[in-house]
């Protein structure tokens, strides 16, 4: 009840604070806080990913982007009269969505497909059911998850020139000098971490997207803190394009592999499933930490 509570006043106040930084603040606070809840529900694998993403990756973006703004600008808190019935079908619709998703939830049968999943979980090539669901049984929809991050890269990078070197941008180790410090005693977790994930994932909660989320969070920590990496990923951009599509390259080629071999797609040997599970899981989270960066640049670097 109190975690419940905590996020919808962290929410309240980042969508209607007055100050912006407050706003972005409580915004890191709300994600580190739905991490517990994660955890509170025997979900480590993804309270890893929502600290990574929410409170990482996506809290750097913001504060960057607040450090950019003009200085002396305000939130504009009063809105005009014609956006005011805007904002109240908002929060209607937004409220009917809720109403939607718990009447849903609680028709929801139970206690759902954990015994389909579990009878299946043999033929899958690996012991745990997230990862057999994920990357066997319902592998069409990490697929076109890793898909629309991709898209959202090339949209990304199509609104304009990169920015430049973050540091040189935004400089936050200029303000922060302990800030590199704390980037190097780190960076060692942020390799050792995914590379647990990535082997646990075969057997426990882990897998590709808590360890790419967790990879990508060092990675633009790196990005904050030095320079040498954006200059790496403007004189190699082939090497770039062609690692930010591994994953989703290596889930086809598995996928049509499979056709040629059983006839289905998607469908392979089981001697051959742990393998390309373990292949296709470490090409998607180098991909996905690639594509956290690659949002972070703003640009294609090079350009």
């Amino acid at each position: 009840m109190l975690l419940a509570a905590g996020l919808l006043w962290l929410a309240w106040q980042a969508l209607f604070t007055q100050r912006r930084f407050s706003a972005v603040v409580n915004f890191m606070a709300f994600y580190l806080l739905m991490a517990l809840v994660w955890v509170r529900l025997d979900a480590p694998d993804i309270a890893l990913a929502e600290a990574a993403i929410g409170a990482g990756v996506t809290g750097a973006l913001l504060l960057t982007a607040l450090g950019r703004l003009p200085a002396g600008t305000s939130v504009g808190a009063d809105p005009r009269r014609w956006q005011r019935p805007l904002q109240h079908l908002a929060m209607a619709g937004a409220g009917m969505g809720v109403i939607w998703l718990a009447w849903s939830a609680y028709h929801l049968p139970r206690p759902g497909l954990a015994g389909e999943v579990t009878a299946t979980l043999d033929a899958t090539g690996v012991s745990h059911a997230v990862t057999a669901v994920l990357l066997n049984l319902r592998a069409f929809d990490t697929l076109l998850e890793i898909v629309i991050m991709l898209a959202a890269v090339v949209l990304v990078w199509s609104l304009g020139p990169p920015l430049g070197p973050p540091l040189r941008a935004f400089a936050p180790a200029t303000a922060l000098p302990g800030l590199p410090a704390l980037s190097h005693l780190l960076h060692p977790f942020f390799v050792l971490v995914p590379v647990y994930l990535l082997w646990r994932g075969t057997h426990a909660p882990g897998g590709a997207f808590p360890a790419g989320a967790v990879m990508g969070a060092g990675g633009v920590l790196l990005l904050l803190t030095e320079a040498r990496p954006w200059e790496y990923l403007r004189h190699h951009r082939l090497l770039l394009h062609v690692l930010l599509a591994a994953g989703m390259a290596l889930f086809l080629v598995v996928a049509l592999g499979g056709m040629l071999l059983t006839g289905t797609f998607f469908a392979f040997p089981l001697f051959l499933a742990p393998t390309l599970i373990m292949a296709v899981e470490i090409a998607t989270a180098l991909s996905i930490a690639l594509m956290l960066m690659a949002f972070y640049l703003y640009g294609e670097p090079g350009q």
